[in-house]
């Protein structure tokens, strides 16, 4: 019987390695399974683009992944079962159970309400594309509003500045917890703040928000702002399927992993991306990003590989050296972090840290919709036999 790989999302880490991993193991006693809840690949890293009015070509999983004999399984997963190795679905025709040998976990995070009452009600978010979709339907129905920004990480400080520059018809507002862009060195936080003032972007700094209303966001200061579209980017979230599954999680619900991004309760299931609890070179925690989605994901196909054919697993850097942050389509910031994650004191802004940025976006599409380019030819083959299923047997579960 083949060995079952399941591969749960299909965004940057997830298609990444899929793909890696069909070009890289043989056919003949593998199968690849990546299960989605969408047909297309979502460019989250541009959300806030879309939000903005720009068009963003979908593309398909299905023509991503043509040729490669990996299948698609459009769904959303409901649960994992790493005891029994099944993973629960749901779809249009009702859903079911798909069963795996090896399992790789990519389902990434989601918009962290953080408690705040009317947040799940009122507010929008771009962590994914119906969400951004909605924001960007609302954005076209004001005439002269008032839209406010809630967070000044990456995602708030370039939704904010990409609305105010796409639609100069709308006033923006940018609430920060703290200082503005205080995780930045002093001359990008210069830059930050000539930015916005350049845009017209109004920045509240030191304030925290208590409550989102329909019209309103309401301040812990006794302030009350007018918005007639708010936007929540006040963090992410992993979803809590792993922890329910039984998986060994951290405090956050990421998936707590080895230097190989192995589960260290259930190894045949490995985790990347925002989904895992992965501690880089310099012992700390890798962020959530797009860049900690490549390193994972990498490690993680080499360590599949290896364990299956019983190849040597090579450690692949796992480092963050860098953020890359648009203000608009015309301006830009790359901010390089030392080995504890602090600013370092020169940063580069301006047209060319924004080509940089499109730079980066067009090439992570493109490797997606080139999944298995640049990879050995010679596919291995596997080198353990399937492990007994959930009735005790060798062999493959029956998939829904």
């Amino acid at each position: 019987m083949k060995h079952r790989i399941v591969v749960l999302g299909a965004g940057y880490a997830g298609a990444y390695v899929a793909g890696s991993l069909a070009r890289r193991l043989s056919a003949a006693d593998t199968e690849i399974t990546v299960v989605n809840a969408e047909p297309d690949f979502v460019e989250r890293m541009r959300l806030h683009e879309l939000t903005a009015g720009r068009k963003l070509p979908a593309l398909k999983l299905a023509d991503a992944f043509a040729g490669t004999g990996i299948r698609l399984r459009v769904a959303r997963v409901t649960a994992v079962d790493p005891g029994r190795r099944v993973i629960a679905v749901a779809d249009a025709g009702g859903g079911g159970e798909l069963g795996y040998d090896t399992l790789l976990y990519a389902l990434g995070s989601r918009v962290d309400d953080r408690g705040v009452a009317g947040v799940a009600e009122h507010a929008f978010d771009v962590a994914g594309r119906p969400s951004a979709l909605r924001l960007g339907e609302r954005l076209d129905s004001l005439d002269g509003g008032r839209v406010v920004v809630v967070g000044d990480g990456l995602t708030g400080i370039e939704s904010a500045a990409e609305i105010a520059e796409a639609r100069p018809g709308l006033s923006v507002a940018l609430i920060a917890r703290g200082e503005l862009g205080s995780r930045l060195s002093a001359g990008a936080r210069g830059h930050l703040r000539r930015a916005c003032n350049r845009l017209g972007i109004t920045v509240l700094e030191h304030t925290s928000v208590e409550a989102v209303e329909a019209t309103r966001v309401l301040c812990a200061d006794g302030t009350a702002l007018v918005s007639d579209a708010t936007v929540w980017t006040a963090g992410f979230a992993v979803s809590p399927i792993a922890a329910a599954g039984g998986l060994e999680v951290a405090e956050n619900g990421q998936i707590a992993v080895d230097r190989t991004m192995r589960s260290i309760s259930h190894p045949d299931v490995y985790a990347i991306g925002d989904s895992v609890h992965a501690v880089g070179d310099n012992g700390r925690p890798l962020p959530m990003s797009c860049a900690t989605a490549g390193f994972t994901g990498r490690q993680a196909m080499d360590a599949i590989v290896g364990h299956l054919t019983g190849r040597k697993i090579a450690n692949t850097k796992l480092v963050y050296t860098y953020n890359y942050i648009t203000l608009g389509r015309r301006d830009g910031m790359l901010q390089t972090v030392d080995d504890e994650g602090k600013a370092r004191p020169k940063y580069q802004g301006g047209r060319t840290a924004a080509l940089v940025k499109e730079g980066i976006n067009r090439m992570a599409l493109w490797t997606v919709s080139h999944p298995t380019f640049g990879l050995p030819t010679r596919k291995h083959r596997i080198a353990i036999a399937p492990a007994p299923d959930a009735f005790g047997h060798e062999g493959r579960r029956t998939a829904a």
